[in-house]
């Protein structure tokens, strides 16, 4: 394997585990008004997500660190292109990490409401913008052979875009559910194993579509069968959520997107960005790669460093691998500790 594959399949692999990791975790933050409906429902949702959070943001940084370091036209062609979708998920990750800080602040009823407001808007947000630029990357842009959009702000916005959107949006709800019945215990835990196990056949639809239709423009036989073991997939994890085994349905779930992203990337190979408006234009990995020298030195640096990163956030979910169960509620009045 020369080192623009190599590096290519790095690239997806950084995508695919930001979508793998941080799905949850904005599944999680937007069903706190569908799923918690106490109080103590809602932090028991927070405190699952605490410890984690801002370290699956580093996969998205990484990520189009990666592709800026080693595609850097690529970088140049694709953000142009798509700095709506881009900036709205910037906003998202701000205003949902400043609301994950100061809702803790206070313990009024209405500060609390609103800050829980601004975590499942901003995770919305945030996880729509990214299918949004991705799926538009994935099913074509109108870029010219200079790698220029063709258009206004929003003509890199289409149906692409919103089958994007609409298919991490779906697909994180299901595995924040999820994540939720395997991290917690209660009412709470029911409720969530019987969200998914409702949703789960139609929130993977969108994901399954956006990757057949990649499949279908450019897909090989390989591509076809990832394709069937992600449909498949889907199936194992419904059943395994009917026998509460929520383990087992989350890694079910976790393999539908694994093997949906290996579609989308294996299909899409060797084109980065193809284009609308002339299939002559589409930037390719050779077009858009940094010289093989770079790409060399690249790879070392992220041998040793990637092994550290992993181990350690390995180490943190093992560390904060148990249940949670909710805080018991108190009367302020009649209990002077809670008061």
């Amino acid at each position: 394997m020369d080192l623009q594959t190599l590096w290519f399949a790095a690239v997806a692999v950084l995508w695919t585990g930001f979508l793998l990791l941080e799905g949850f975790d904005f599944g999680v933050a937007a069903l706190l008004p569908v799923l918690g409906r106490r109080t103590a429902d809602r932090h028991l949702m927070l405190r699952t997500i605490g410890p984690v959070w801002d370290g699956n943001e580093v996969w998205l940084v990484t990520a189009v660190g990666a592709v800026f370091a080693a595609f850097p036209g690529w970088y140049a062609t694709w953000l142009p292109a798509l700095y709506l979708p881009f900036v709205l998920v910037l906003l998202g990750l701000i205003v949902r990490a400043v609301a994950f800080e100061w809702r803790h602040q206070s313990h009024d009823p209405r500060w609390d409401a609103t800050w829980t407001r601004v975590i499942t808007g901003g995770s919305l947000v945030a996880a729509a913008g990214i299918g949004a630029a991705l799926g538009a990357t994935t099913l074509g842009l109108p870029v010219d052979g200079d790698g220029t959009r063709v258009g206004g702000a929003f003509a890199g916005l289409g149906w692409s875009s919103l089958l994007g959107a609409v298919a991490v949006v779906a697909y994180s709800l299901v595995h924040g559910a999820l994540f939720l019945a395997l991290k917690t215990d209660g009412p709470l835990r029911l409720r969530a194993r019987a969200f998914a196990l409702r949703s789960a056949p139609v929130g993977a639809l969108p994901l399954l579509a956006w990757a057949g239709l990649v499949h279908l423009r450019s897909g090989t036989v390989v591509t076809g069968v990832l394709w069937l073991v992600a449909a498949l997939a889907v199936v194992v994890t419904w059943t395994r959520v009917r026998l509460d085994r929520e383990g087992q349905a989350f890694a079910g779930w976790a393999t539908v997107l694994l093997a949906s992203a290996a579609t989308l990337f294996g299909a899409a190979f060797p084109v980065v960005v193809p284009s609308t408006v002339d299939p002559a234009f589409d930037l390719t990995v050779a077009q858009a790669s940094v010289s093989d020298y770079t790409l060399g030195i690249m790879t070392w640096v992220a041998a040793v460093g990637l092994p550290v990163v992993l181990a350690y956030q390995a180490w943190t979910y093992w560390v904060f691998r148990r249940r949670l169960t909710a805080e018991p509620q108190h009367d302020d009045a009649a209990d002077p500790v809670a008061a």
